[in-house]
């Protein structure tokens, strides 16, 4: 028998010994890996548009820096007169504004505008030199000026103000010569099309900053929700500057809106209904974490306690999609959103994200977000959609209401699979010290499900990605 066990043993270390020669063989004859060249690895740097959003500021610094120097030699250097005012051209449309959809809207208004002024002051030139008549001029170029000034309080107002300042740059006071003017007509144009032409290298599109932006907010919104679900204390003043820094975004997506709505071609009033929903997340969060006391914040967290695991991945998911848009696969983000839209009857809403799926961010008895940013490749909550009459977040999407005095049974309502409505058929009546945190807590379920479906509607446009490969296509 010992022989026997000594000769089993000496073969399966002799096969021991074969496998790992076999492997280190194997690995041997494994290609090395090829580095990306530096070239290659500042282009994909360049390319990449998360790159250029975190780098916004040097980027246009350098453009525009370059674009003077092209201005410069294109008017000076070949002896063009008056070349001055193509840099000042130059300035005035793309040295303020990094956007590409505002640098298109502000080269436009800036030819009309040039192309109109130019034209009134040759004219007021050719009426100085058949009449002679100086006050005749300047009665003219007063005109001139109190109509575009009128106009100029308006919503164009950049067109008419333009027009008054190309038309004294054209005519002076009505004593320059007609080729001077033409010179400095020629010379603004140059100026636009320079502009334009920068604004297509490396463009800066505000349609990224306003996904980026959103995204944030949208973790930092899932991160608090968490907290405020599992009763963990936060101190006022952190909550305070918390609250200010997703105010300020707010503030700065309102200003990208009309630069996003020009750049993807959807309608301003379907990104107000955006802001809209993204407003109202932040109202109904501040008050669920200030508004309520103790007694309510704990009713809320026993009445949610499955279902805040699945309205904190949704977040998660909505901000990944916007995140990370079509890098990895074109339909990738509108998966992400429509899985917690049309699969009503999942327990989950990460499956089908193509971001990592919700594997890595439920909550599993902490409020941190383990999974906010990992992609674990599952789909869905790590455990099953049926209630497990426990009340604690272990990886489950069901819950049992047994413990709450008066609860409803969940539902599925559009939007969110796990979220519950108000008052479901044969479900007995909220107890009255449940009707405030629940209707709270449910229309914050309302409003992600309602901005999730808003997104993916208007998906096509903004994931730029995307539309960029069916163009190819």
């Amino acid at each position: 028998m010992a022989s026997s066990d000594h000769d089993t043993d000496s073969a399966s270390s002799a096969a021991t010994g074969d496998a790992s020669r076999h492997g280190a063989s194997t690995a041997g004859r494994r290609k090395p890996v090829r580095r990306r060249s530096r070239v290659a690895r500042v282009w994909r740097a360049l390319s990449s548009p998360f790159y250029r959003y975190r780098n916004a500021g040097i980027i246009h610094g350098v453009r525009v820096g370059l674009a003077m120097l092209v201005s410069i030699f294109a008017t000076t250097g070949i002896d063009i007169p008056h070349g001055i005012w193509a840099s000042v051209t130059l300035l005035v449309v793309i040295g303020g504004l990094q956007h590409h959809g505002n640098i298109r809207k502000k080269a436009a208004e800036r030819a009309l505008g040039t192309v109109l002024g130019a034209l009134i002051g040759l004219t007021l030139i050719v009426v100085q030199a058949l009449t002679g008549f100086t006050w005749l001029t300047y009665s003219l170029m007063a005109i001139v000026a109190a109509v575009c000034s009128y106009y100029a309080i308006g919503k164009a107002g950049y067109v008419p103000l333009l027009t008054a300042i190309t038309m004294c740059i054209v005519a002076g006071h009505g004593d320059n010569l007609i080729d001077t003017g033409l010179w400095r007509t020629l010379n603004v144009m140059i100026g636009i099309v320079i502009a334009l032409a920068f604004s297509f290298a490396l463009p800066l599109h505000a349609t990224y900053s306003w996904r980026y932006r959103l995204a944030d907010n949208l973790r930092e919104i899932a991160r608090i929700y968490a907290q405020v679900v599992s009763g963990a204390h936060v101190d006022t003043d952190v909550q305070v500057e918390t609250f200010r820094r997703l105010n300020a975004r707010l503030v700065q997506l309102r200003a990208l809106m009309p630069s996003v709505a020009k750049e993807i071609d959807v309608p301003l009033a379907r990104l107000e209904q955006v802001q809209r929903l993204h407003r109202s997340l932040l109202s109904s969060l501040e008050m669920m974490s200030t508004g309520l006391g103790n007694y309510e914040q704990r009713l809320v967290r026993v009445a949610f306690a499955g279902r805040s695991a699945c309205v904190r991945e949704a977040l998660l998911a909505t901000a990944r999609a916007l995140r990370f848009g079509g890098t990895r696969h074109p339909e990738a983000a509108a998966r992400a959103l429509r899985a917690g839209v049309l699969e009503s009857a999942s327990g989950g809403l990460g499956g089908a994200g193509g971001f990592g799926g919700a594997g890595g961010s439920g909550e599993s008895g902490e409020s941190g977000e383990s999974g906010e940013s990992g992609e674990s490749g599952e789909s869905g909550e790590s455990g099953e959609s049926g209630e497990s009459g426990e009340s604690g977040e272990s990886g489950e999407s069901g819950s049992s209401s047994g413990g709450v005095p008066g609860a409803v049974p969940e539902s599925s309502p559009a939007g969110l699979p796990c979220a519950a409505p108000l008052a479901a058929q044969g479900a007995a009546p909220l107890a009255p010290e449940m009707q405030g945190p629940y209707w709270l807590e449910q229309r914050f379920e309302e409003q992600v499900g309602q901005l999730r479906a808003l997104l993916l509607e208007t998906e096509p446009k903004w994931n730029i990605e995307r539309a960029h490969m069916h163009r190819m296509v």
